[in-house]
């Protein structure tokens, strides 16, 4: 993992603070003539659910973009600019953001870091990807309101009925995939990395392997990791190697060429550490959930 040199960061965040003409200064001086809280999260999952649930009274910046890989990210002083001036800031935790942590000691900003992993039943090996199993995504957001409530308790009233409405969705969601994939006879998965844990768990499928035998992208893949995932495919009779959007697809092409299996890639990649662009079939958690779903369905069938 890189990391920020306590010196530099606190440097970068001097630089911003005075500056204070860039576009994120902007829109944090407009969230505070507008009255709204400034929110700063660390994913895409959770900008997602803290503007389903702040609605209107929330100014939400995301330091991960989409199709950023959130293992290994390098904050900007922008975002260090926004962590300082933030009234509620929230995080994964499971040590998915390991930059995380110099970069709050840095920037000292005066609210408490919310950790939405709180309450959340780990996958044996800490597996940080909590969100793929949409009854945590419910614990999360459940967080996430209860940050909002404490930090602009005058719509703690709004940000509850948001709560409760995202839940149901959440539910429905949830209750339709089940019952898609439980129809599915071949179940077997291969993935990028090992990411898709509590996805796997929470609805009855087969993990056979990952090309990066680890929960971190950033892991060394060895000639022996390659040669055992294309023998453990072609061993489990698995239909589909599975990229993902924020992973580059070359060696799960090769490992589905040597294995004669299709690669499910481009436009059909999965939305796992990030969501997808504006306008994509992964732009928000729901879509996302939707979207992974659909394939690993139409191509294990």
């Amino acid at each position: 993992m890189r990391r920020f040199l306590p010196t530099f960061l606190a440097l970068l965040a001097g630089l911003t603070l005075s500056a204070g003409c860039g576009g994120d200064d902007a829109a944090a001086e407009q969230g505070a003539v507008t009255g709204r809280v400034p929110v700063v999260t660390t994913t895409t999952q959770l900008a997602d659910f803290a503007r389903v649930i702040g609605g209107n009274h929330v100014d939400v910046h995301g330091i991960l973009k989409t199709d950023v890989d959130p293992h290994d990210y390098e904050p900007s002083p922008a975002d260090v600019a926004r962590l300082a001036s933030a009234k509620v800031i929230v995080k994964n935790g499971v040590g998915l953001e390991d930059w995380f942590d110099a970069t709050i000691r840095n920037a000292e900003p005066e609210s408490a870091v919310v950790d939405a992993s709180t309450g959340v039943t780990l996958r044996d090996g800490g597996d940080p990807h909590i969100w793929l199993d949409p009854r945590n995504a419910k614990v999360m957001v459940r967080n996430i309101t209860g940050a909002l409530t404490a930090a602009d308790p005058a719509h703690a009233a709004d940000y509850a009925a948001n709560e409760a409405a995202y839940t149901s969705e959440l539910d429905r969601l949830d209750g339709e995939i089940a019952a898609e994939i439980a129809r599915v006879p071949n179940r077997k998965l291969v993935t990028n990395h090992d990411a898709l844990g509590y996805y796997i768990d929470r609805y009855g499928l087969e993990f056979v392997g990952s090309i990066i035998p680890s929960f971190d992208t950033s892991a060394e893949l060895s000639a022996a990791d390659v040669s055992g995932v294309v023998s453990r495919i072609r061993q489990a009779g698995v239909k589909a190697v599975f990229s993902e959007s924020s992973v580059p697809p070359k060696t799960a092409e090769a490992i589905g060429r040597d294995a004669g299996v299709t690669v499910v890639a481009g436009d059909d990649a999965l939305y796992v550490d990030s969501l997808g662009p504006p306008g994509s079939d992964g732009d928000t958690y729901l879509k996302m959930l939707r979207h992974n779903s659909r394939v690993i369905i139409e191509n294990l069938s």
